[in-house]
C-alpha cells in the first residue's frame, strides 16, 4: 500500500507548478464552498483572535487562508521530486551565516517555529549552508498511525537531505551528534495543542489563554544550542522567504520558559502581519485553564 501511495503522489509531484496551482484552485472551490472543511473551527479561531476586525475583514482572511491551505497541499507534494536548484528558486533562506558562525565555534543550533506558511519546505534549509554542506538538518516528528502516509511524509521531508527523528528519540540523536562533533540544526514546531499532562505553562497568545509545553526548550537548554526563531513570509504564490532570527547564543544561560515566551511573542507578530498563512483549522484552544485546574483539583492531573 505504501508503494502505491508513494507512486501516486510522486507522479503528481512531476507536474509543473502552474498545473499544480490550477489543481489547487479546483480543490479550493470544493473545500471552501462544498464541504466547508472545519469552517466552524476556523471562524471561531479567527473571530476570537481578532475581535477588533469586522465580519468582512474576517471573511477576507478566511478565504485567503483556505486558498493558501490548498496551495500548501500541492506545494508539499512537489517536494517529492524538486531538485535542489528548483527548490532554491522557490525559497530564500536569510541569516544562515549566523548559524554557520555558531558552527565555527563548535555550537549546534535549534530552530523554533509554528504552523505558519509552508513549514515542510524548511526541510531544504541544509541547501543554504555554504561552508557546512554536511551539517545535519534535523526534523522532529510524531509518527503517523497510517504507515503508508507516515512513510510518504518521511520521504517528503528527507528528499532535500532532512533527517527525520521521532520525538521520543531526539535526545539520543543530539547527544550522538554532539559527541561526534557534527554540526546540526534541528527544528521544533512549538505551537501544537499539548495533552493535559504535558501542559507546562499558560501564555496570552492571539487574545487567548493558551496552554503550551516546554519540552523543546528544555532540550535546547540541555544541549546549550543557539536558538533561532523561524520567520516565514510568502511574497507571492510559489515563493517563500525564511529568515532565521536569533533568540539566544546560549540556551543554557536562559531562565526557564523565556525561550518559549519569546517564540510565542514573535510568532504572534508574524501572524498579525499576515494572518492568512497560519493553520487556523487546528483547534488550538480546545483546552481551557478552568478545566485544567478542575482536573488538578479532582486528582486527575498532578502539577
Amino acid at each position: 500500500m505504501s508503494k502505491f501511495v508513494y507512486c501516486i503522489f510522486y507522479a503528481l509531484s512531476l507536474l509543473p507548478f502552474k498545473v499544480l496551482y490550477l489543481f489547487s484552485d479546483i480543490i479550493f472551490l470544493f473545500v471552501y464552498h462544498v464541504i466547508r472543511y472545519r469552517r466552524k473551527v476556523v471562524d471561531r479561531n479567527l473571530s476570537t483572535s481578532f475581535p477588533e476586525k469586522s465580519d468582512a475583514e474576517i471573511a477576507v482572511i478566511r478565504r485567503g487562508f483556505y486558498h493558501w491551505l490548498c496551495d500548501y497541499f500541492v506545494e508539499t507534494i512537489k517536494l517529492l521530486s524538486m531538485s535542489s536548484d528548483e527548490m532554491l528558486r522557490h525559497i530564500e533562506f536569510r541569516n544562515v551565516d549566523e548559524m554557520e558562525e555558531c558552527f565555527d565555534r563548535g555550537q549546534a543550533c535549534s530552530a523554533i517555529l509554528g504552523h505558519y506558511c509552508n513549514w515542510e519546505w524548511l526541510s531544504a534549509t541544509g541547501l543554504a549552508f555554504k561552508r557546512y554542506p554536511n551539517a545535519v538538518m534535523g526534523l522532529i516528528y510524531h509518527p503517523l498511525y497510517n504507515k503508508a502516509f507516515d512513510d510518504l511524509f518521511i520521504k517528503l521531508r528527507s528528499h532535500q537531505g532532512g533527517v527525520c527523528v521521532p520525538k521520543k528519540d531526539i535526545l539520543r540523536f543530539l547527544v550522538k551528534y554532539k559527541r561526534e562533533q557534527t554540526p546540526y540544526l534541528f527544528g521544533y514546531i512549538a505551537d501544537q495543542t499539548p495533552k493535559w499532562e504535558n501542559i507546562h505553562l499558560w501564555l496570552n497568545f492571539l487574545n487567548h489563554d493558551t496552554p503550551v509545553f516546554t519540552n523543546g526548550e528544555k532540550i535546547m537548554r540541555k544541549m546549550n544550542d543557539a536558538v533561532f526563531y523561524v520567520e516565514m513570509s510568502r511574497p507571492e504564490r510559489g515563493k517563500y522567504i525564511c529568515t532565521f532570527r536569533k533568540i539566544t547564543d546560549s540556551a543554557a544561560q536562559m531562565d526557564d520558559n523565556v525561550i518559549t515566551q519569546k517564540f510565542f511573542s514573535m510568532l504572534e507578530q508574524t501572524i498579525k502581519n499576515e494572518p492568512r498563512y497560519y493553520l487556523w483549522t487546528h483547534d488550538r484552544w480546545k483546552r481551557t485553564r478552568q478545566e485544567y485546574e478542575q482536573r488538578i483539583a479532582d486528582g486527575r492531573l498532578k502539577r
